[in-house]
Formats: C-alpha cells, sequence, structure tokens
C-alpha cells in the first residue's frame, strides 16, 4: 500500500512542474503588459527583469505554503488517504483549467482556481465521510471546511474587482488632467513628484507584499510595524530627489526607471505569493506523507493534525521551482496569447477587435453615453475645452508603422504599475484576500476608459472583452468547485486504477490542446496571410500588394474548390472547410479596410492617387470575398438541410467552370507572384470568354427548368452558385484592369534580394 502513495506523491511532483509551467503562462500577464504595451524598454530588458523578480520571489516564499495545507479545510478532520485524495483531485483539476484559459487567451486567476479546487475536493470528501457515519449529518459539514475563509475570498473577489477599476480610472484621468498625451514637456516640471508618488508607491509594494511571506519579513517585521507612515515620508523625499537627478544627470525619463520598478515588485510579489498555488498542494502532500509514513500507523486511520503545524519549504525546492518559472516566462508563447488579450483591450488606437459585441456591452455604452452627454450638458464649455485638448492624442510619427506604435504610453504604464502596488499593499496590510490577476487587469481596464482609449469606434467591442473576461474568473470559481469534487468522488471509488486512468486524460487533453493552439498559431501566421500596405506611390502599393493579390488568388482557388467539389461529393467536411476559409478572407480584408484611414493620414500630399488605388483595390477584394462567402454558405446549407443532389448535368457544368475559375487563380497568382504584370494583359483577353460560358450555362438551365427540371432548391441554389460565379470573376477581371491600367511598365521591377 506504501507504494501507492509513494508513486502518487512522485505524479504529484510531475504534476507541480506542469502546473508551474501553465500557471505561469497566465500570470505573466500581470506583470509584464504595462512594460510590454509602453514600450519604453526593449523585450529583452523587461523578461530580464521580471526573470530576477519571479526567481527572488519563488526563493524567498516558503511562508506563503499554509493556504493548502489548513486555509480551506480542517487537517485533523481527515486521514492520510483521504488528504491523498484531495491532493491529486486539486492538481490534475488546476493544470486542465489553467490550460484551457491559456489555449483561450484568458487571463484568469491562479489564487481563486487552487482556492475553490481545494474547498470542491475537500467539500466531497467530507459528504462521502458524513455519509459514512450514522451520527453525522449535513448541517456538520462546517466541522470539515473554514467556510468563513471561502466566503472572505469571494467577497475579496467581488470587492477588488469593482475598487481597481474605480481607483485606476479615477488616477488616470487626474494624471492626464496634468500631464495630457504631450507630456514631455511638462515631466520635466513636475515629473520629479509624480516619480516621487510612484516610486514611494512601488517601494510600499515590495516590502508590505513582495517581501511578505519571506523567511526576512519577521526580521523586517519590527521594523515595519507601526512605523508605516515614516517610511513612506522617507521614501517619498529620496525618490522625490532621486528621479530629479535621475532625469538631471543622465537626461532619462525617469516614467522609465517607474516601469522598471514596477515591473520587478509585480514579478517579485506575484511570484513569493503565488508560488503557494502550484507546488503548495504537492508539498503538503510530501510533508504529509513524511509524517504518514514515520507514524506507522494505517493510512485510513492516521489523522493528518500534522498539516495544521507551520513547516517551513526546503531552500532547494523553491530554488527549482523560480528556475521551471523563469524558463516557462522566456519559452512559454501561451504567455504571450494570454498578454496580447489584455493589450488588446487596452491598447489607445483601434484596431481589429477580439471579441464580439453583445446586448449587455451596448446596453452598458448607449447608457454611458447619455450620462456623458449629461455631464457635458452641465459643464460649462470652457472646462470641457480645456479637458478635451488635455486628451488630444498625438499623430502617429512619420515613417512609424502602426504595429511599432506603443499600445500606450509611459504615464498610463506608471499609473498601472503604482495603483496595482498600492491596493495589493492594502489589502494585504489589512489580510483581505484578493487576486493579483483580478486587480491588474482591472486597473488597466480602469485606466484604459479613463484614458479614452474606449472611444465610440472600440467601446463596445472592449467592454464586451471585459465582461468575458470577468466571466470567465467565476467560470473559473464555479468550475474548479465541480470538477475538483467530481475528480475526488472518481478517485475514491476508483482508487490507483481512476488515477492512472484520469492522468492519462490529462495528458492527452494537454497535448490536443497544445496542438490545437499550435495549428491556430501557424494559421494565424501561415505564409498567405494578408499584409497591409505601407508605400505612400501608386506604383510602390502595387508592388507591395503583389503578394497579397498572390495570397487572395490561391486562397480563393481553395475556397472556391472546396465549395464547388464538396457540393458535388456532398461533402459536408469539405464544405466547412470553404466557410471557414471564407471567414478569415474575409475578417483579414475587413481589417485592411480598417487601416485605411491610417494609410491615409501617412501619405504626403503627393501621393493622393494612391489612395484611390489602394480603396478600389480593397474594394475588389471585398467583392470577391462576399461572393465566396455567399457560394461556401449557399452549398453548405444544401448539403445540410439534406436537399436533393444536383443532377449530372449540373454538377458537370459547375465543375467546368469550377476548372476555369482554378486556371483564372493559378494564373493570377503565378502573375502576382512573380511580380510579372505585363502577364495581366494576356489575363484579360479572357474575361469575355468567361463571361460568356456563365451566360451559356444560365440558358441552359432555364431551358432544363422549364422542360425536365422537378426540384426548385435545386434551381435556386443553381442560378445562384452560376450569378455568384459570375460576381466573383467580375471581380477579380474588375481587380485586374486596375492594376493593368495602373502599372507602369517602364518603372524597373526591383529585384527581390539573394541571401
Amino acid at each position: 500500500m506504501e507504494n501507492i502513495y509513494l508513486l502518487m506523491i512522485v505524479a504529484l511532483a510531475i504534476l507541480a512542474i506542469a502546473d508551474l509551467v501553465v500557471g505561469v503562462s497566465n500570470d505573466a500577464v500581470n506583470f509584464l503588459n504595462s512594460a510590454i504595451g509602453s514600450k519604453a524598454i526593449s523585450f529583452k530588458t523587461i523578461m530580464i527583469i521580471a526573470s530576477l523578480g519571479i526567481f527572488f520571489g519563488a526563493v524567498f516564499s516558503s511562508g506563503m505554503m499554509e493556504v493548502a495545507r489548513k486555509g480551506i479545510f480542517i487537517p485533523e478532520q481527515f486521514m492520510f488517504s483521504e488528504i491523498m485524495i484531495i491532493f491529486m483531485a486539486v492538481m490534475i483539476t488546476d493544470i486542465l483549467l489553467l490550460d484551457f484559459f491559456n489555449t483561450l487567451g484568458m487571463p484568469t486567476s491562479t489564487t481563486v482556481s487552487i482556492v475553490f479546487e481545494l474547498l470542491g475536493a475537500a467539500v466531497a470528501m467530507a459528504l462521502i465521510k458524513i455519509g459514512a457515519s450514522e451520527t453525522e449529518t449535513l448541517a456538520d459539514l462546517g466541522n470539515y471546511i473554514n467556510s468563513d475563509k471561502a466566503l472572505m475570498i469571494i467577497s475579496g473577489i467581488l470587492l477588488s474587482v469593482v475598487i481597481a477599476f474605480s481607483v485606476g480610472a479615477l488616477v488616470q484621468f487626474i494624471s492626464r488632467l496634468i500631464f495630457s498625451f504631450q507630456y514631455e514637456k511638462k515631466i520635466k516640471h513636475f515629473g520629479a513628484i509624480f516619480g516621487g508618488i510612484a516610486l514611494t508607491a512601488i517601494t510600499y509594494f515590495i516590502f508590505m507584499k513582495g517581501l511578505k511571506g519571506t523567511p526576512y519579513y519577521d526580521d523586517l517585521k519590527g521594523y515595519l510595524t507601526g512605523n508605516e507612515l515614516y517610511i513612506i515620508g522617507g521614501s517619498f523625499v529620496f525618490w522625490t530627489l532621486f528621479s530629479q537627478l535621475y532625469s538631471s544627470l543622465f537626461k532619462k525619463n525617469v516614467l522609465t526607471f517607474v516601469i522598471i520598478m514596477g515591473t520587478f515588485g509585480l514579478a517579485l510579489a506575484f511570484a513569493g505569493n503565488d508560488l503557494v498555488n502550484f507546488i503548495g498542494v504537492p508539498m503538503a502532500a510530501y510533508h504529509s506523507f513524511e509524517a504518514w509514513t514515520a507514524s506507522g500507523v494505517a493510512a485510513d486511520s492516521y489523522s493528518m493534525e500534522t498539516l495544521a503545524k507551520k513547516v517551513p519549504t526546503e531552500p532547494f525546492l523553491l530554488f527549482i521551482a523560480g528556475g521551471v518559472m523563469v524558463l516557462t516566462l522566456w519559452f512559454s508563447k501561451k504567455a504571450r496569447t494570454v498578454t496580447e488579450t489584455e493589450l488588446g483591450l487596452a491598447r489607445q488606437d483601434e484596431g481589429q477587435e477580439k471579441f464580439q459585441p453583445n446586448a449587455l456591452s451596448r446596453g452598458i455604452v448607449r447608457f454611458s453615453t447619455r450620462i456623458s452627454e449629461g455631464i457635458g450638458a452641465v459643464l460649462p464649455a470652457s472646462a470641457i475645452s480645456t479637458m478635451n485638448r488635455q486628451f488630444e492624442k498625438p499623430a502617429l510619427a512619420k515613417g512609424m508603422k502602426k504595429e511599432d506604435a506603443p499600445v500606450f504610453d509611459m504615464i498610463r504604464a506608471s499609473v498601472n504599475l503604482m495603483i496595482a502596488g498600492v491596493l495589493i499593499s492594502i489589502a494585504t496590510s489589512m489580510k483581505l484576500p484578493l487576486s493579483t490577476t483580478y486587480v491588474t487587469f482591472m486597473v488597466a481596464m480602469g485606466t484604459s476608459l479613463a484614458d479614452r482609449a474606449w472611444g465610440r469606434e472600440s467601446a463596445v467591442y472592449r467592454v464586451a472583452g471585459v465582461f468575458n473576461v470577468i466571466g470567465g474568473w467565476f467560470f473559473t470559481a464555479f468550475s474548479a468547485f465541480i470538477a475538483a469534487a467530481i475528480m475526488a468522488y472518481i478517485i475514491y471509488l476508483g482508487g490507483p486504477a481512476a488515477i492512472a486512468i484520469l492522468l492519462f486524460f490529462a495528458v492527452v487533453l494537454l497535448v490536443r490542446n497544445y496542438i490545437t493552439y499550435k495549428k491556430k498559431s501557424s494559421l494565424n501566421k501561415e505564409a498567405d496571410s494578408l499584409k497591409r500596405a505601407e508605400s505612400s506611390s501608386i506604383q510602390g502599393v502595387i508592388q507591395e500588394s503583389a503578394e497579397n493579390i498572390a495570397a487572395v488568388a490561391s486562397r480563393s482557388n481553395k475556397i472556391f474548390n472546396d465549395a464547388i467539389i464538396g457540393l458535388s461529393k456532398e461533402d459536408l467536411k469539405m464544405l466547412k472547410k470553404s466557410k471557414k476559409g471564407t471567414t478569415k478572407l474575409t475578417a483579414e480584408v475587413e481589417e485592411m479596410r480598417d487601416n485605411i484611414f491610417y494609410f491615409i493620414k501617412n501619405l504626403d500630399e503627393s501621393s493622393v492617387g494612391a489612395s484611390n488605388f489602394y480603396i478600389t483595390a480593397l474594394g475588389y477584394l471585398q467583392d470577391m470575398s462576399q461572393s465566396l462567402e455567399f457560394i461556401g454558405k449557399a452549398s453548405y446549407k444544401h448539403v445540410n438541410n439534406n436537399h436533393r443532389k444536383l443532377k449530372f448535368n449540373q454538377t458537370r457544368e459547375l465543375l467546368e467552370l469550377q476548372q476555369e475559375m482554378e486556371n483564372l487563380f493559378t494564373n493570377i497568382k503565378d502573375a502576382f507572384t512573380n511580380k510579372d504584370f505585363e502577364a495581366i494583359e494576356i489575363l484579360l483577353q479572357n474575361k469575355e470568354a468567361l463571361m460568356a460560358k456563365v451566360s451559356e450555362k444560365v440558358q441552359k438551365q432555364i431551358a432544363r427548368t422549364r422542360t425536365e427540371e422537378s426540384s426548385p432548391k435545386n434551381t435556386s441554389l443553381y442560378f445562384s452558385l452560376l450569378m455568384e460565379t459570375k460576381d466573383l470573376a467580375e471581380a477579380v477581371m474588375n481587380l485586374m484592369e486596375l492594376y493593368n491600367k495602373e502599372y507602369d511598365s517602364k518603372v524597373p521591377v526591383p529585384e527581390t534580394a539573394t541571401h
């Protein structure tokens, strides 16, 4: 029997490493986003600073392991065999849940997940014990569970969400009124004071939150307790003087130093306090195993009151954990995905939105707009004008690409780090439970709102995104509780066999999620993805967009082929592929159309013709994507609804058209890939013949309908496909005519660089 528990300890150790990887991938968003979004320092420097913070925080985090031992349940009420079931259920659930959120790219709370998993598994085990007892009833559940702790955590979640958002918005609004978006001049006069306030807040945060629970905190506690005001006052004087000297001597922006310190402080606190979420349970299981083996008592008779005692974590294990966390930070691509979600919701400018609006987001935006208009009607016009000037955003620097610009400026990044640090410190000093993820995310959302990043163009999408993330948090708590309870019950019933099956199931799911994520990532970076034009002349846009046209031709060919061949074979899988391809193509064309504003703004006075050319070309691309979308949807709907198969003659004629379109798309792809623009003239010579073939097939179907056709659905579909194919060919030929007209054969085509 002892071998079974030893194997469980080994399994928990492996699960701990996996949990570190998926946990850091999700929580990296907490301390990376402000620095990454502001681009105040290079990405490599950000990673080095965060890595140092994580490593020191992990190595000095021994005092933070108690939550997994006695924070949620009462250990003396459980036997060793029961505790091991709880711990195993918690770890399997935690890895699967966090990996699920990482794959979606949604930030969630590792603290909330581990707490509710412990609660769910412990409740399940307690109910099993109560059910087996002749004297206990459901009312005795409170003897097993720290219900007060669970209620405190839930209230802490709700409070932290509201307070973090409100305080972040208020402080950012005041900061922007003082500094405006043209903050470079004002920072010279007020930068020292702002730096003093921000760095004092971050210093207080590092001592109160980052060092709490470390072996050194007990030594420092006597100096810190009761002297908070002196520490804050002294820090403010020191950091204000430092900020002034930093700006004067080094001629550098003090906000850069604030962002460096804030990133280090949040990374330190994350590792020092959230490490318990990843290895706290396996460590508690290891100490339980040690105590049980030394006792000589049977596993189902040994009470786990030993867990109520404080046991220091082995420094060597903390060192290994810190190393794993740092490596994950550097190599996890899923961490970047989670980071992109928050940066997308917080970015200052418009662009492609990740989330779709819903009734709730529309209602809130509509209500907020009315409130804003009401306030505007009350305030003096001069006050509104002054305020609006402070919120005027600077134009993109000449020559700078939109994707190279910061997501938001250093003022907002500094406020994000400062406010998150202050709120986490205050909650720690008041012993209030909260999630660092919730606080940092909601502060970032509050500062975005105050900075007018959520304008009329984007607010409905951003608000929907915030509600999606918040909904995910509550889903985390609910699903963690239910899943861990089910896992514990399965392990109780099935024993070692159930553990082996669940572990195998977890590995399969993790591998499947990894493969799905890899495919999704490769699709996003595929070679034929469309790219925005950056050139300011017609000839430049022609050269730049040649790759786009080649890509559209290649993808249109595949989409059209899948739709027509899938319809002829009644192959739903092929038709679904066609629909998916059209959706992605349409989205990319839409994104390029959304970028027209920035493209035109970047042009000089002599390049207006380039904008006309670019807009017209995009219009034809949109016509193509709309025709392909109709063809794909109509074909899929017909087969999916089990309507009659097309007749032999109809299928043959559609396949003939498909072959004609395939030849056209292949020739276009070759011409634009090789930038052989003279070949366009040859392609255009086939236009009349292609249109004539479509018209001929329409006439044939009219004749068939009058004499032999008996299916109205078939007739309607066939006519629709013919007319939409004609529109598709028309859009393609119009695009070719545009390129043929504008291309100047006298301009030499630049040779492709060889390496």
